[in-house]
């Protein structure tokens, strides 16, 4: 057994690179042999999101509070409330974030296929996140 203490994992600031807007992760647990799973608490303020990205083997993300937006290429925008799950299966490039108004939480739980667990793409267009 092994348990990791709230607080025992420093914050830290979502990368320029992965995200627009100011967002913070705290990791939960990493992926432990022969496990491949890692969850971390995302929170997004106000009109943050991540970019358009993909998982090998899918995504699952729990939204535990304020409101959020997600959207799969070629579908439309959907709002996420607490409480929501949302799963995105393997390669299905999609991105996720706060509403243009209210910040967003949400634990992120993803595996790892041969070491990577996600594949980063070009930042979500203002028209894409916000199409009204």
């Amino acid at each position: 057994m092994k348990i990791t203490r709230s607080g025992s994992t420093p914050s830290r600031p979502g990368p320029a690179d992965w995200f627009t807007g100011r967002v913070r992760m705290d990791p939960l647990f990493a992926a432990e042999a022969p496990g491949r799973a890692a969850g971390s608490l995302v929170t997004f303020e106000p009109g943050a999101r991540t970019n358009w990205h993909t998982h090998p083997a899918g995504q699952t993300i729990l939204i535990t509070t304020g409101k959020g937006r997600c959207q799969s290429e070629g579908g439309p925008v959907t709002d996420l409330y607490p409480g929501d799950v949302v799963w995105f299966p393997a390669d299905e490039r999609h991105w996720h974030g706060a509403s243009p108004a209210t910040a967003m939480s949400h634990i992120a739980i993803q595996e790892s296929v041969d070491g990577r667990s996600v594949t980063w793409a070009e930042p979500v267009s203002d028209t894409d996140y916000d199409p009204a």
